[in-house]
């Protein structure tokens, strides 16, 4: 797809292979829980795949091990990882493991199974007249991580150490319905500008419509929990006609022939954040 998609296809099958990677001080918070590290790594790699109607399958892991660490937290992180993959139907076939003098660094390779015929879904598939949804809660990731920060023991905090993603039967319904999709990692309103732009449309965003972690009638959480990253949640776009079969999917805006995107917060036109999410580079 021109690496300009989470996932790549590498067989006549549909399966597909997405990657991730953590690192210490970027990723997650040094003095963070070794096993919440392990289901990170796994779950930001599984939303990936549920978000193009996939499943897990096979794993494939380089561990940065630092000095610094000891041998009962590999311990820790091996018996966590090892859960986590189980519990997603996914096994570890191969990998590599470093030492190094620096932080902790993961890089997990992930394979998937279509969940239909019709996956993967690419990001590229979106039309106008198109509805657009997105999956669970928005906001807990960038809310948790300043729990975490602050030494705060909230479901905030533990959602940004270990993310809830969607479930599995989430990644049946985007692969029978959904004409794009993509999972949200960056910041709701930064990943439906890729979505969009990948599709070569614009959209009408509800922002009082968003299921936020923090439920809020104040614009400006609005907009933070809109532009936090680390939700791990799926958005994706469907035709008008498309009927959401599950609770925890949420209607926030449609598709439009434009190519901007235009934010609407109780009836009026608000401007797009000059920074919609986490920058990268």
């Amino acid at each position: 797809a021109g690496l300009m998609d989470d996932v790549a296809v590498f067989s006549p099958d549909g399966r597909i292979v997405t990657v991730d990677a953590l690192v210490e001080g970027v990723h997650f918070l040094p003095e963070d829980p070794i096993d919440t590290v392990a289901r990170k790594l796994v779950r930001v790699n599984v939303s990936d795949l549920i978000a193009k109607g996939a499943l897990p399958h096979e794993a494939v892991l380089t561990l940065g091990w630092s000095r610094r660490r000891s041998e009962v937290e590999l311990q820790r992180f091996a018996e966590a990882f090892g859960a986590e993959l189980k519990a997603y139907d996914a096994c570890l076939i191969g990998g590599d493991t470093v030492v190094s003098s620096g932080p902790l660094f993961f890089s997990l390779t992930m394979t998937g199974r279509p969940a239909t015929q019709r996956a993967p879904v690419r990001r590229s598939g979106a039309r106008p007249g198109d509805l657009i949804y997105v999956t669970g809660q928005i906001g807990g990731g960038g809310i948790g991580l300043e729990d975490a920060k602050a030494g705060r023991q909230t479901r905030a905090a533990d959602h940004y150490r270990v993310p809830e993603i969607p479930p599995r039967v989430i990644a049946e319904q985007i692969g029978q319905f959904a004409t794009a999709s993509m999972d949200v990692s960056d910041g709701l309103l930064a990943d439906a500008q890729k979505l969009l732009a990948a599709s070569g449309c614009g959209a009408e965003i509800l922002l009082d419509a968003v299921p936020y972690f923090s439920p809020t009638t104040a614009l400006e959480s609005a907009l933070k929990q809109a532009t936090s990253g680390d939700d791990y949640q799926c958005l994706f776009t469907a035709p008008a006609d498309y009927t959401p079969q599950l609770s925890h999917v949420t209607g926030i805006g449609k598709v439009t022939d434009t190519s901007e995107i235009c934010l609407v917060w109780q009836g009026n036109s608000i401007k797009m954040p000059k920074q919609a999410g986490f920058q990268h580079v």
